[in-house]
């Protein structure tokens, strides 16, 4: 027994021994019923900079489970998540610090918990610590482990611990303190130190670290194993302690990778050597690991995936299984290599780990994969080959996405902090920006090989805390060209990338051609030469400020191209070819596609797409064809045409819309667009109406945080609106047949999960009658999980020489006239029936339809609701309504609301109102009113607003 612990006790007095930077000792036990870890620690702090040190910081990321208002919460709130908010107390999870002393000393020492960062801890020492010299922290808490479907870390449904930031850790200081607190982006910033953690865990349990396992102690008599783990210079520290591990060790020349990654239908032998390959390649390019374990987990897999058509189902998805799991592992162990080896601030200077990453993964494809397409297997598929798309390299796939957050004008530098960081742009568009951009840099320093150069940049700073100063100096040293462009426009500003060929000119055996930039940056532009679309030369532009004149030898050019190869990511390449004959028709012909497609910069294109739709009860079945110019990537200027044959009505019908959006950057006012609708559509049976709607929009937003989601927009508008009558309309006559209105309005939104506010005004000028309208509509899901919704609405006419016996332009108290025919009805004009009882919360928002529905002079209402269980809300309505020549009359209804899908699916049962009790009066179910949203666009909101 005595020998057993021989080599662990021997090891520990070792390492006692050694003068190590930072050392954290941690002894763990781990109670699966309670799923507590009980934790005993020391921490040797040695403060290498040169300030004097009153206090240590220390993070305790356990704690940011602790409340709904800690920044994590408010995190999950600003994606969109209730998961965390409606979680009971003891799904959270949170920290009982017992003691903190010196250890030295044996003295309690004074801490506390920050306000605005309830996981950091702010200890007083009980002397300073001066420059070089350590100090020692012993600590005794208890971590309460939280639900691990919060971040995919923590205590798991089948009882397992998955563990990161567990424990509690020195903050870092070089001359100022980098505390963050836990926003579950996987960050946290500590210097590394030597760890030994000895974890008292269930016999049946298994304990997986990238730490050195010493030793594995089993006691039968108390069911008990402890597990020493020990590692020198750690950052990261995850450990899985799970009762069926399915980790997998696969041995290398280079290093033992452990995984749990996997892929279905894949042998282990084509594992092992995928493997192999993917760990020479890693020691190539990023140097020698500096341990003997990699751990790669199919938790930072997910939290960090292969997006777009690697993600479709398995019996849909058009890669080969070797492929996929290959860069699934590729990527994964990509991450955790330079995370271990590059000690960057993770939160400040992300860009650059995760633009490695991209860079290699780009690296990687063109080596073993150089003819991968984007569609994969999918390209080959007749009627898929013909798209575009079906031709562009799997590397296509980062400008695509990163080009996609920049055409919506919500693209931020790549040095903006990551918490600032719109979800899109932290998981997605800002690592393939930073990838590519990096891949653009190694194409323009064609004096230096930039692989090999950063390899050698990762050799030397293996292990110490390096900057992106430190990077940028390494690069400067060895290339002669100027790169200041990529530190300074590409990598801190949101500046594009867009050029132009203005002009050819002939001279003799010469040609003189002028590039325009379009945008304020010194980013460089290629130049390439094409004879039979096959290149014959190739040229860096550089220091293009307006406009550049070159002259080139003019050979067999038929036509100049900027970016052939398409390194550079440029915002609009369609500018980017010119014939050297000067041929419009030559330039960029005219190409017709069905279907919208990822657009092709050498074409014109026009896209058709056949359309069958359901359009209302009065077109019935709806076949025409769409004809615009719309393409997987936004453009600012889209136009739109779409003639219909309605079967039912057997009338053409459709309509034509052209927007140009403007996008402003750097500043609150962030878009301007400019519009004109036409339409001719059906609003009851044999029933017509044409729209004429010319329009301007002004958007505004904070431009200094792109996740305060709050946007204000001013939009100008005329409504032109002629309408007639056939033969076989029910309708016998219309009051008014043709009108038009000038409409103003001004809408501030705050949407949001927990929190949601709207307010607007709405004016209208018209011949007859002029009103204003007033909209305030509040939201909130409270500490205590109940829904509280609050909206108020006011309308006046401040001027009505409409016809008196005619509602057409009243406010409406419970279902609109819709004269501006801005809602989306089922069916527009009924008065019975199902279409009937739908319902858009708009002017009045009552949901029974009660004696008094109109008001021609004013109205006010109130509409409430708050959850009773879950889903069931209760609701009710108040309101005054005032008419012509009436005094105002008191209005109020009552009932259940069953919230299934807030604004998209609602059912209203009305109870008791006006009416008296309605759930005892007849034909009850015809009082029963719904809302429902079938727009796709619509629906497609609910994914969109967690990422935008």
């Amino acid at each position: 027994m005595i020998k057993k612990f021989l080599i662990p006790i021997a090891f520990l007095l070792f390492c006692a021994v050694t003068l190590a930077q930072n050392k954290i000792d941690i002894n763990a036990i781990a109670d699966v019923e309670t799923k507590t870890i009980s934790i005993t620690q020391t921490i040797t702090y040695k403060n290498e900079s040169d300030t004097v040190l009153k206090e240590i910081y220390l993070h305790d990321w356990n704690n940011s489970f602790s409340n709904k208002s800690t920044p994590l919460a408010k995190r999950f709130e600003e994606e969109f998540s209730t998961k965390f908010h409606l979680a009971k107390s003891e799904e959270r999870g949170f920290t009982l610090i017992t003691t903190i002393k010196d250890q030295v000393n044996d003295t309690n020492l004074n801490f506390e918990y920050l306000k605005s960062h309830p996981d950091v801890i702010k200890v007083h020492l009980a002397e300073p610590l001066q420059p070089n010299a350590s100090y020692n922290i012993y600590l005794s808490y208890i971590l309460v482990i939280p639900d691990a479907s919060f971040t995919d870390y923590g205590f798991t449904k089948t009882k397992d611990f998955e563990l990161k930031y567990w424990y509690i850790t020195p903050a870092v200081f070089d001359g100022e303190w980098h505390y963050y607190s836990n926003k579950n982006l996987d960050d946290l910033y500590v210097p590394k130190a030597d760890v030994t953690i000895t974890l008292t865990h269930p016999l049946n349990y298994r304990a997986t670290s990238e730490l050195d396992v010493i030793a594995m102690n089993p006691n039968t008599e108390s069911r008990q194993q402890t597990t020493i783990l020990h590692g020198k210079d750690r950052v990261d520290t995850y450990l899985s302690l799970n009762k069926f591990p399915r980790y997998g060790f696969v041995q290398t020349d280079d290093l033992i990778l452990i995984s749990n990654i996997n892929e279905k239908g894949l042998p282990g032998s084509d594992k092992a050597i995928l493997t192999d390959r993917i760990t020479q390649f890693l020691a190539e390019n990023l140097g020698e690991y500096p341990y003997k374990q990699l751990l790669v987990s199919s938790i930072d897999y997910n939290k960090d995936p292969l997006y777009g058509l690697n993600q479709l189902p398995d019996f849909l998805r058009p890669f080969p299984d070797q492929f996929q799991y290959e860069l699934k592992l590729l990527k994964t162990s990509l991450k955790k290599y330079i995370d271990n080896v590059l000690l960057l601030n993770p939160r400040k200077e992300h860009w650059l780990s995760e633009g490695l990453q991209v860079y290699f993964m780009i690296k990687y494809v063109e080596t073993y994969y150089p003819d991968m397409k984007l569609f994969g297997t999918l390209s080959d598929v007749w009627g898929l080959r013909a798209f575009h798309g079906a031709d562009l390299d799997f590397n296509f796939q980062y400008f695509l996405y990163s080009m996609e957050i920049a055409r919506k004008n919500r693209d931020q530098p790549l040095t903006t902090s990551k918490d600032s960081l719109i979800k899109f742009n932290a998981n997605i568009a800002g690592k393939y920006k930073a990838g590519i951009g990096l891949n653009y840099l190694d194409e323009f320093s064609e004096d230096i090989d930039l692989s090999q150069t950063i390899t050698e940049f990762l050799e030397q700073n293996k292990l110490k805390r390096a900057s992106i100063s430190d990077f940028e100096s390494f690069l400067k040293s060895k290339t002669s060209k100027n790169i200041d462009w990529f530190f300074t426009d590409y990598v801190n500003t949101r500046k594009k990338i867009d050029f132009k060929i203005n002009s050819i000119e002939k001279s003799g055996d010469s040609i003189k051609l002028t590039i325009k930039n379009k945008r304020d940056n010194t980013m460089p532009i290629s130049l390439f030469k094409l004879s039979n679309d096959s290149v014959i030369g190739k040229q860096w532009v550089e220091n293009i400020k307006g406009s550049k004149t070159i002259t080139v030898s003019k050979d067999s050019v038929d036509k100049f191209v900027l970016d052939y190869d398409n390194v550079v990511p440029e915002f609009n390449q369609r500018d980017n070819y010119k014939s050297a004959n000067g041929s419009f028709i030559n330039n960029k012909p005219l190409q017709f596609r069905l279907f919208k497609d990822i657009e092709d910069p050498y074409y014109n294109q026009v896209f058709f797409m056949p359309l069958v739709e359901f359009n209302n009860i009065y077109d019935g079945l709806t076949l025409g064809t769409k004809v615009y110019n719309k393409t997987i990537l936004r453009k600012r200027l889209n136009y739109k045409f779409s003639p219909q044959y309605a079967t039912r009505s057997k009338t053409l019908t459709g309509g034509f819309s052209v927007f140009y959006s403007h996008n402003l950057e750097n500043q609150n006012l962030f878009d301007i667009t400019y519009g004109l609708s036409a339409g001719y559509q059906s609003f009851a049976q044999d029933a017509f109406f044409t729209r004429i709607r010319p329009s301007l929009t002004f958007s505004f937003r904070d431009d200094s945080d792109f996740r305060k989601d709050q946007v204000d927009r001013i939009t100008a508008r005329y409504v032109s609106i002629s309408r007639e009558l056939g033969n076989n309309a029910i309708i016998e006559e219309l009051d008014e047949p043709d009108y038009g209105v000038f409409n103003l309005r001004y809408t501030h939104s705050n949407p949001g999960i927990i929190n949601f506010s709207r307010f607007n005004t709405d004016l209208q000028i018209a011949d007859k009658f002029s009103k204003l309208s007033v909209n305030y509509e509040f939201r909130k899901l409270t500490q205590s999980n109940r829904n509280i919704n609050l909206r108020l609405y006011a309308g006046v006419f401040l001027d009505n020489n409409t016809d008196p016996n005619s509602n057409f332009f009243s406010f409406a108290l419970d279902r609109p006239t819709d004269y501006l025919f801005d809602l989306n009805y089922l069916g527009r004009s009924e008065d019975a029936g199902i279409f009937s009882q739908q319902i858009i919360i708009a002017e009045g928002g009552f949901k029974s339809k009660l004696e008094t529905q109109f008001a021609n002079q004013w109205m006010t209402t109130a509409n409430f609701s708050t959850s009773i269980w879950r889903y069931i809300h209760a609701y009710g309505d108040l309101g005054l309504v005032k008419n012509k020549f009436s005094p105002a009359k008191f209005v109020y209804d009552s009932g259940i609301r069953l919230n299934l899908v807030e604004d998209y699916l609602e059912l209203y049962f009305p109870i008791y109102s006006s009416l008296g009790w309605e759930i005892a009066q007849p034909n009850y179910d015809q009082r029963i009113r719904f809302i429902i949203s079938v727009d796709p666009q619509v629906l497609l909101g609910l994914f969109r607003r967690k990422w935008y």
